[in-house]
């Protein structure tokens, strides 16, 4: 199924959501209040090999763990990962088993060209 997983809050997700236009059966899944399931953070891993390009660097639990002084190993991102879900880099659009994420300018018209062609 085609899923574009975002946070509410994050006004950039809700600016692409609406850019991409997503079509009518689109599955939207707020991670705020439907977290990513453990089937869907390890097809993630199989597709970056990192538990640690899955992490929002500006994530504010992040931050403070860093300025703590705490280093992460791809355990430690993983549990973060489940636990904590302004952690994840988003947007990610799941479309036709292909995973794009982040906000970047290229993974964003990369969006476009899945959805629109």
């Amino acid at each position: 199924m085609n899923t574009y997983i975002y946070l509410s809050t994050c006004n950039t997700c809700m600016r692409i959501l609406k850019d991409l236009n997503l079509p009518e059966g689109t599955k939207l899944q707020n991670v705020k209040h439907d977290p990513i399931s453990q089937a869907q953070l390890e097809a993630l891993y199989a597709v970056t090999h990192s538990y640690e390009q899955l992490i929002n660097k500006r994530s504010r639990v992040l931050q403070a763990l860093n300025k703590a002084g705490k280093t992460l190993d791809e355990n430690g991102y993983k549990q973060l990962l489940e636990t904590e879900y302004s952690c994840l880099k988003r947007p990610i659009l799941h479309w036709e088993n292909n995973f794009y994420l982040g906000n970047a300018k290229k993974t964003v018209a990369a969006m476009q060209q899945a959805i629109h062609g």
